[in-house]
């Protein structure tokens, strides 16, 4: 059955069951009810999900392509594990891209990106509000993509943009074990706190707030447990020990 936007006079097919089953899955991920590493038992998944095969196939091939997924030939499929190497990579390269982001964007130019990132903001709280933890870490992520949004540079918030799933990949892991460090309203207030600082529009202090925010927040016990680290991601762990 097809619907119809009112006013706007197009006709929008629903969701396929392939989508829906998409956006669950993403959404068990991401609030860790499929852990990292976890195999994925299509009998299992179709009755928890109410789907078919077909559709459970497809969505498993979709997150795959995001990178969520891993599908191991004839061995099925897995969620994406990630080693103390790949957190390094993605963790350092999202702080270079905010960091090179504020020092173009300050002082702010454009009130309306301003908003963007004040009501990014307002939805974070409101997902926290409801103890929603699926919502929250993707409201986070749509807040520190505003922020990046500030530059008013097209290339860099798609750069940024295509972090996306494997940064609530580290953000998943990193809230499961913040749970008993940090509510989730005490997240937002960090944030709110990065954003005055960006609002005030010094550079040199919103670097340092960055700098701040990012050592705070994530914890180095986590890192600590996973598997395959490299001389790289050794050096950086040893270094952001010392900044503690």
């Amino acid at each position: 059955m097809t619907t119809v936007e009112h006013g706007a006079g197009r006709i929008v097919a629903p969701p396929s069951m392939a989508a829906l089953a998409t956006d669950a899955l993403r959404a068990m991920i991401f609030s860790g009810e499929l852990q990292l590493g976890e195999r994925l038992v299509e009998a299992r998944l179709t009755e928890r999900l109410g789907v078919s095969r077909p559709p459970l196939r497809e969505a498993l091939q979709t997150l795959a392509h995001e990178g969520l997924v891993v599908v191991h030939p004839r061995r099925g499929a897995t969620v994406r594990t990630l080693t103390r190497h790949d957190v390094f990579e993605i963790v350092t390269l999202r702080e270079e891209l905010e960091s090179f982001a504020v020092r173009l964007a300050l002082p702010v130019r454009s009130p309306s990106r301003l908003e963007d990132c004040r009501a990014a903001l307002r939805a974070f709280e409101q997902a926290g509000r409801a103890g929603d933890g699926t919502h929250f870490m993707q409201r986070k992520f749509e807040f520190h993509l505003t922020l990046v949004a500030l530059a008013g540079h097209a290339r860099l918030t798609e750069a940024y943009r295509a972090l996306s799933f494997q940064m609530l990949l580290c953000y998943a892991l990193n809230r499961a074990a913040r749970r008993d460090v940090e509510t989730l309203l005490e997240n937002v207030e960090r944030h709110r706190e990065l954003l005055a600082v960006v609002e005030a529009g010094d550079p040199d202090e919103a670097q340092r707030a960055l700098a701040e925010h990012g050592h705070g927040s994530f914890l180095l016990d986590v890192v600590d447990q996973l598997e395959g680290g490299t001389p790289e991601s050794e050096a950086w762990l040893a270094a952001r020990r010392e900044r503690r």
